[in-house]
This record gives C-alpha cells, sequence and structure tokens, in this order.
C-alpha cells in the first residue's frame, strides 16, 4: 500500500474580533464579542467544521499602552480553551503560557487537567513574555533579559515534562475487590533540583490522553530557535517570504536533527492573514477598506515599541532610518529584524511600513480569490517553506468564515487538505507520535499516591 500523501496542517489564531488593527472598526464587527464566550464559541466551530488542526489563543499578562486605538486581548487563554471544550468535540486547543511568569507546577497542572477535559485537544505554546511591563504585574523588580528568560523556559520544560510523565498510563488499577486504586510503583517523585526550581513531584493529575499537551513554540529568534528545536513539536513563526521561509525552514529542521529528533515529527507553521474576494478585484478593494480604518497613532508606538525608538506622525512619508547601535532588548527582536527587512528589500516609508505591518504585524498578508490564496499555500507546503500555516483571520467571524467556507474546499480538491478528522486528538490531527514515559523505561523513585 503506498504512503499516503503528506497532508497540510491548518491552526487559526483567533484575536478576539480580528486581527486587523482596524478590524473593530468595520460597520459589522460585534464590539462585544471581545468578551463573549459566545462569540469564541462560534469561532471554534467554525474552525471545526473547516477541519482544522486547532484554534490559538495568544496571552499578554499586561495592558499594553495602546488600547485607546484598538481591542486587547481580554481574556485569560487556558479558561477560554477548557469552556470551549465543551462547546466542540474535534477541533485542538492551543493557549499560550508564559514560563517567566508561571510556575511549573501550577501551569502542569493546568494544562493536563485542559488535556483530560478536552479529551486529549490540548496545545501549550510555550512564551517567555518579550514585553517589560508585565514584569511589574508580578511583582518582580526587573523583567529578565532574554538569555535568563530563555535559561528559565529550558528548565521550565523540564520540570513541566516529567510532572506530565510522573504518572505511568496504567497507573489506575481500580480493582475494587482486592481494593486496589493505584499502583504507588507506577506514581513517581521527580524530585528535580535546579538553578531556577526545586519541585518534588508528583502531579496530582494522572497522566492525560496525549501523554502531555502538544507543545508549540512561537518565535524565530537564535534562541527561540533552539529552545523549540529542543521541546517544540509545531513552530509558529512569522516569515514574509518564500525565500526567508525556505531558509528559516532548513534551519530550524537541521538544528531539530542535531537535538536527536525527527524532524518529521516538528511542523512549521507560518503565519499567513488572508483576505478573500469573489474576484481578485474585489479582494484588494476590501484590503483598501481596512486600510482606510487604520489608525497612524496605533501603528507608530507599535513600530516604536518595535524598533527602540520613536517614530512620529513627522516621520510618515520619509524611509525609517535605523541608529547602527545594537538597541538593546528591545520588543521583539526577531520582529525588529523583519521590520528591517521589509523596510530595505521593499524601500517603504513609514505610511507604506504601517500598513504593511496593521494586517499581522510582519505576518504575511495575500489578498486574492480563494483559488490564488490555494496556490500560495500550496507552493510554500510544497517547496520546502512550511508543514502548514497559522491562520491568522484580519477580521472575525468573517475572515474564517471566509477561509473555511471558500479555500479550505479548494485544498480539499487538490488532495493536500484532510475532508473529515481521521483521528479524536490534537496529536491526531496532527500525525505526530503519543510521547514514551520517560519513567517507564527509566529507574524512578517510587512514591505512595498519599505523598
Amino acid at each position: 500500500m503506498a504512503a499516503p500523501a503528506r497532508q497540510l496542517h491548518l491552526n487559526a489564531f483567533l484575536r478576539n474580533i480580528g486581527q486587523h488593527e482596524a478590524a473593530w472598526r468595520l460597520p459589522e464587527t460585534d464590539l462585544s464579542g471581545i468578551t463573549d464566550i459566545a462569540h469564541y464559541i462560534e469561532l471554534a466551530r467554525i474552525a471545526e467544521r473547516g477541519k482544522l488542526d486547532a484554534v490559538f489563543f495568544a496571552d499578554h499578562p499586561v495592558l499594553k499602552d495602546q488600547t485607546e486605538f484598538r481591542p486587547f486581548d481580554a481574556l485569560d487563554p487556558i479558561t477560554l480553551v477548557a469552556a470551549l471544550a465543551g462547546a466542540t468535540s474535534n477541533v485542538g486547543l492551543i493557549a499560550t503560557a508564559s514560563t517567566t511568569y508561571n510556575d511549573p507546577y501550577g501551569l502542569a497542572r493546568r494544562f493536563a487537567t485542559l488535556d483530560h477535559v478536552s479529551r486529549g485537544r490540548a496545545g501549550w505554546n510555550v512564551v517567555t513574555t518579550a514585553n517589560a511591563s508585565a514584569a511589574a504585574n508580578f511583582g518582580v523588580p526587573n523583567h529578565p533579559d532574554p538569555a535568563a528568560r530563555y535559561r528559565r523556559a529550558d528548565e521550565f520544560l523540564q520540570v513541566a515534562l516529567k510532572l506530565w510523565d510522573s504518572w505511568e498510563d496504567d497507573a489506575i488499577v481500580g480493582d475494587k475487590v482486592a481494593p486496589r486504586f493505584v499502583d504507588p510503583d507506577k506514581i513517581h517523585a521527580i524530585n528535580h533540583s535546579g538553578p531556577h526550581f526545586d519541585v518534588a513531584g508528583p502531579l496530582e493529575v494522572p497522566r492525560s490522553p496525549q501523554g502531555h499537551p502538544v507543545l508549540f513554540q512561537a518565535g524565530s529568534s537564535e534562541p527561540g530557535k533552539d529552545l523549540a528545536a529542543r521541546y517544540a513539536e509545531a513552530i509558529f513563526t512569522a516569515q514574509p517570504t518564500l525565500d526567508e521561509a525556505r531558509d528559516f525552514y532548513r534551519d530550524v529542521k537541521a538544528r531539530i536533527r542535531r537535538h536527536g529528533r525527527n524532524p518529521d515529527q516538528v511542523h512549521i507553521l507560518p503565519g499567513l492573514s488572508t483576505i478573500i474576494g469573489g474576484t481578485e478585484a474585489e479582494a484588494r478593494e476590501r484590503q483598501r477598506e481596512f486600510e482606510e480604518l487604520t489608525v497612524p497613532d496605533y501603528g507608530l508606538e507599535q513600530l516604536s515599541a518595535i524598533v527602540g525608538f520613536a517614530v512620529t506622525k513627522d516621520d510618515l512619508d520619509r524611509k525609517l532610518n535605523f541608529p547602527a547601535e545594537d538597541p538593546g532588548d528591545t520588543f521583539i527582536k526577531s520582529r525588529l529584524a523583519l521590520v528591517k527587512r521589509l523596510v530595505e528589500t521593499d524601500n517603504l516609508t513609514v505610511r507604506e511600513l504601517l500598513l504593511r505591518l496593521s494586517s499581522g504585524r510582519g505576518h504575511r498578508l495575500f489578498a486574492g480569490t480563494p483559488e490564488q490564496v490555494a496556490d500560495t499555500i500550496e507552493e510554500w507546503f510544497t517547496t520546502g517553506a512550511a508543514d502548514g500555516f497559522n491562520l491568522i483571520p484580519p477580521a472575525l467571524p468573517s475572515s474564517l468564515a471566509d477561509f473555511v467556507d471558500h479555500v479550505v474546499p479548494e485544498l480539499q480538491h487538490r488532495g493536500i487538505f484532510r475532508e473529515e478528522y481521521t483521528g479524536t486528538t490534537l496529536r491526531d490531527h496532527l500525525g505526530l507520535d503519543r510521547p514514551a514515559n520517560q519513567f517507564t523505561t527509566a529507574a524512578g523513585t517510587a512514591v505512595s499516591a498519599a505523598s
């Protein structure tokens, strides 16, 4: 029997009422959706109708300065996806959580619980939190520098993985006659002691349906790529051009291989924002509608945070000039590098740059017909640039529904995307193996269930 054809993977990044900074100003946008669970249930069900792998929610544990000009991310993503678990049956549920402003035991417990509650559909998008303003919300005097954040993240993941394995799969015996509820030899203390954490374990949550939630990682910095190569099972990245995406793909897959892991078990998913029309002209007109509603004040503040110096309205019709010196710990260094490439490659003025960033903050934006969108997806997928995409709908729910109803059937017709779910867990959707339990094959210290 011939091996099944390689299949595309599609997640949807759902930012309240849309990722485009002007989505909230569209006449049809219902602003109550920012905090209305009915809105998020509708989005998750649209994604499930399209047989998407998962929906994904970001997290910002600090209120951003630019809230005057656009809606903010208000809801805690873990709580949100737990609510969505009861309203959906198949679509994966990915929540972002920071390793800098959480503790391993508490977060491992919440994600293990989510995997049980969702019957194996949980994913964790691992971030280190780039926004320095978050520190003050957690009683931390100084936001750690990137190197320190990634060292903590590495140990954090070590601890979480041990905790998720602290129960072997068959630890619950359930023998009512014996009587014996658990086999204590199959529940393990982890006794982790390291520079950042001392955690005894075991977790009080039995091993979850997927073994542990699928680990996602977002970012394209050097330490980010190294962390992803060691731990991630799927990687979100911002790559605006095909050549850059191919370079990133080759680089990260090679890093994964050097860490002794199977590159086929780690999916690379660039961000893709699409504006869809019945004709290319209709799509371009829709794009112009978004652009006419943008507020330069918001874009200038966002851009200033990225580049590390003030960009003002006086600069709008000039090309951005970057200082020769390193700006230090800017908001996201990989995004700064992306902005520099956009300016230098396309010779953009600040005004043009703001419009380019308005939909996906540097992720790829494509406006066209469903067939044209499918063409570009297929090209990236088949030429070594991506294993799939993290879809970033400009307006919600309309942009997600447009993609599901018009692009997904085209991808299915081409034989590169599923017509039905063939499994029940997020790992099944992604074609990922269930991880072995490190304590099943390695010597561990057994403890009683009451410990």
